[in-house]
């Protein structure tokens, strides 16, 4: 099985471009915060390659910019192509197949999606006070 779900921030404003052949795509990278902190505190973070494809791709440059929060889950690839010096070089991307608006440019989106979820479909809204946890709540 090939599958990946992460949450990350886009570390650049993605950028709409198309194939030869018309197809829209985007090409970016999002930083994905590690559980553990270095030795001075500080949360370090793994940067990871993404492609979308289509109206995925448009959608993400439509609605996203650098330093928004998006999730995403797809599939591992790995390609390789010829560097102009001759040498081989190789790529890791995640291939998205579905994204999830955490963060948005459009604010409004995150504020009306949020609210709507916390309404209809929580089970919990009657259990009593709310809590929040954050990564460093977590054990490792």
């Amino acid at each position: 099985m090939n599958r990946v779900d992460l949450i990350g921030r886009f570390t650049a404003n993605p950028e709409l471009r198309y194939t030869t052949s018309n197809k829209a795509y985007t090409r970016f990278s999002i930083a994905v915060n590690r559980n553990k902190k270095d030795e001075n505190g500080n949360r370090e973070a793994d940067f990871i390659s993404c492609v979308a494809w289509e109206g995925t791709a448009e959608t993400i440059c439509k609605y996203f910019e650098k330093g928004n929060r998006i999730g995403i889950s797809g599939r591992i690839q790995t390609g390789s192509y010829d560097k102009s010096d001759g040498s081989k070089g190789y790529t890791t991307d995640i291939l998205i197949g579905n994204i999830d608006f955490i963060d948005t440019k459009d604010k409004s989106l995150n504020e009306n999606k949020s609210s709507e979820i916390v309404e209809e479909n929580d089970p919990f809204k009657d259990f009593g006070d709310e809590i929040t946890l954050t990564d460093d709540d977590l054990p490792f």
